[in-house]
């Protein structure tokens, strides 16, 4: 199983962009009077109408009255709410909430389970192109939420090696990197939860290839997930996850100690 998945609108943000669409036309409103009533740029209207963005509930609230959609309109509001993840990212995310074991090497961001809400919500917020507040907000509850599995599922164990660099960059700012260091600490102290740093300039090669993930199944199953910058793809085919394991073992033995972790976490806060 190999799955990719490109960005795209929402279908169901162009599907009630439509609507708003038909029964504008239908009422014979035209698109700047519905945006004077709303007090957006026609632009914006039309960029929401055509499905490029997620109509607002003011915009549903005034296009259901002026039109007389007597709530149909409004309605669509339940089918519109920001998804808690991206939609390349979802079925990993499924596959996640079930595995009975999780190894993550990360080489330029702390790992989504281990990140604190002030980190998450500064590297979600600094998308691009932006995202509106209310999918940040969704986004970032949704990772807090995931977090739950290591003291919930004590019986997971869930590996972590994050290179060097990625506990030198300041996202957030310092004042939030050293609070998250912090927080890699305390999470490293979990019996089912171990956290290991590489140190630069230990196997270059191997390291600077990307992130990834391996993932125990309940049926004892090894699936391999790696991600970049546009493009997620979950692996299953024997060879490709065999690959993938013998790079993060190669990464894990040129990994400091659990306990000399901790320490260079520590000593990397201080430096802040």
């Amino acid at each position: 199983m190999s799955t990719e998945v490109n960005s795209q609108p929402p279908i169901a943000w162009r599907y009630c962009g439509s609507q708003i669409k038909l029964w504008r036309s239908e009422a014979g409103v035209g698109r700047d009077a519905l945006a004077k009533e709303t007090g957006y740029d026609c632009e914006y209207v039309k960029s929401m109408e055509n499905g490029r963005r997620r109509p607002t509930l003011r915009l549903l609230q005034i296009a259901d009255q002026v039109c007389g959609a007597r709530g149909k309109l409004v309605a669509a509001q339940e089918y519109l709410k920001p998804e808690p993840f991206p939609a390349r990212s979802q079925e990993y995310m499924a596959i996640e909430a079930d595995a009975i074991g999780l190894s993550c090497y990360e080489p330029l961001l702390i790992p989504g389970l281990l990140q604190t809400e002030e980190y998450a919500r500064a590297l979600i917020g600094g998308s691009c192109p932006p995202l509106d507040d209310e999918t940040v907000e969704e986004r970032v509850a949704a990772r807090l939420r995931r977090q739950d599995a290591l003291s919930r599922r004590v019986s997971v164990l869930f590996g972590f090696v994050i290179y060097e660099a990625a506990l030198r960059t300041e996202v957030g700012g310092r004042e939030v990197m050293r609070t998250q260091l912090k927080h890699l600490q305390e999470a490293g102290r979990r019996r089912n939860v171990s956290v290991q740093v590489l140190p630069i300039g230990r196997c270059t090669g191997v390291a600077l290839a990307g992130p990834i993930v391996l993932l125990e199944t309940p049926d004892h199953d090894t699936l391999a997930y790696v991600e970049g910058p546009e493009v997620s793809v979950l692996h299953a085919a024997p060879d490709k996850v065999s690959a993938l394991n013998q790079r993060h073992a190669m990464i894990r033995v040129h990994a400091l100690s659990i306990e000399e972790s901790a320490e260079f976490i520590g000593r990397v806060a201080e430096e802040l």
